[in-house]
């Protein structure tokens, strides 16, 4: 119901509407139009629109291009609390994870990912550039800088596997935690084409700092994740006064 003498906002009353009205749809089925909604609630279809903008944004709603409104798939949810791996986050949701390598390669390191993985400037370095897929959808475009002298017999196939089951199976090495720092961006064009993104569109980029047990980075990496996917879950607990 909209109450159009309240003091909260007609478009942000008809979002809460449409909200409880996709309760009872699955991802893909159709929502009313904006006609619809405006005869319905007896509302301007500029209000509608910006409602329906509102939504879309927000990655509850998303628009196909002569055929209408539909409700988005699922955001992918994953918590701040814990280190795991891409696949282990995928597989725990009931998804099936996938790794497309775009780039495998060692490279000299410069200073900056050399300051980042703790060794000196001009080490080599495993750099890899791989696209992130849940059931065969792209989430995520990832480029990792590895040092070599950590794990020198590294291969497209133990990447394209799990990279945390080597370090910590094969190289019997403990994994103890990780730096993670998070912002918002917008999509760049080869970034778009691999995600399925139209240019622009809202991302998340992220860049991680890995550790093994004896303090040692093992692994930096900055992610580009998509911002109608995905998002990240933080449990907060009040300190101690």
């Amino acid at each position: 119901m909209i109450i159009k003498d309240s003091h909260i906002p007609i478009y942000f009353q008809l979002e809460m509407e449409i909200k409880e009205l996709i309760k009872d749809l699955q991802p893909g089925d159709p929502i009313s139009s904006e006609r619809e909604f405006s005869e319905k609630y007896d509302i301007s279809r500029m209000t509608v629109r910006q409602a329906i903008n509102n939504l879309v944004n927000e990655g509850i709603l998303v628009r196909k291009r002569g055929k209408g409104t539909f409700v988005a798939e699922p955001k992918v949810e994953q918590p701040l609390s814990g280190l795991t791996s891409f696949s282990e986050d995928m597989r725990s949701r009931g998804l099936t994870p996938k790794t497309k390598i775009l780039d495998f390669q060692v490279i000299p390191s410069n200073r900056s990912v050399a300051g980042k993985l703790m060794i000196q400037e001009g080490e080599f370095v495993y750099e890899v550039r791989r696209l992130r897929l849940a059931d065969d959808i792209p989430m995520a475009l990832e480029t990792s800088y590895l040092p070599l002298s950590l794990m020198k017999d590294l291969t497209k196939e133990i990447v394209n596997a799990s990279l945390y089951d080597y370090i910590e199976n094969d190289l019997k090495q403990q994994i103890s935690h990780a730096t993670q720092t998070l912002e918002s961006s917008l999509s760049q064009k080869q970034e778009s084409m691999l995600l399925q993104l139209k240019d622009g569109a809202p991302v998340l980029l992220i860049e991680r700092y890995s550790y093994l047990g004896s303090g040692i980075p093992f692994e930096y990496v900055k992610s580009i994740y998509r911002g109608d996917r995905y998002k990240f879950v933080i449990d907060m607990k009040r300190a101690n006064q």
